[in-house]
């Protein structure tokens, strides 16, 4: 799987080990910053991360800041991007399965390096449910972002 990984500079140090972890599972991996623990505004790396995703560089994205709250608020502002903050194996794989969840959320602050490992493997190893009821759902979802009007860039274009 082709995965994007980015990160604030609170997020940082966690960032490098989830990147190496799953280059080690043999993932394709794209950092995409920060490159350090400089300051830095989160919401800029939620927009790369919707990017990538949207504009299908990659197929799922993980997101790191301190608490992984302002990460996943930001990430969510993008139509089609489904960002959930995890902090549990269980919300990782289900949040995938049920919700069609594309980018795992972590706290840098908040986790160590042992959990982001297990909430990444569960988060990349899921599989999409195609079952009516979530599916019923997730329509559900699209058509509350259509009458949002959300826009998808910033620069108004639509990847899909």
């Amino acid at each position: 799987m082709h995965v994007a990984v980015a990160s604030d500079h609170a997020g940082f140090s966690l960032k490098e080990k989830v990147v190496e972890y799953l280059g080690g599972l043999g993932h394709t991996v794209e950092d995409l910053g920060t490159c350090d623990t400089t300051p830095v505004d989160y919401p800029d790396f939620a927009e790369a991360v919707a990017a990538a995703i949207l504009n299908e560089r990659v197929e799922r994205a993980v997101l790191i800041c301190g608490s992984g709250v302002g990460a996943s608020v930001a990430a969510n502002k993008f139509r089609g991007i489904r960002a959930g903050l995890c902090h549990d194996t269980y919300s990782a794989h289900q949040g995938v399965e049920h919700d069609h969840m594309n980018v795992l959320v972590l706290g840098g602050r908040v986790i160590g390096e042992e959990l982001a490992h297990e909430l990444v493997g569960a988060f990349v190893g899921a599989k999409l449910s195609q079952e009516e009821r979530h599916l019923r759902r997730l329509a559900k979802i699209d058509a509350i972002e259509e009458r949002c009007g959300l826009e998808l860039l910033n620069d108004g274009t639509t990847p899909r």
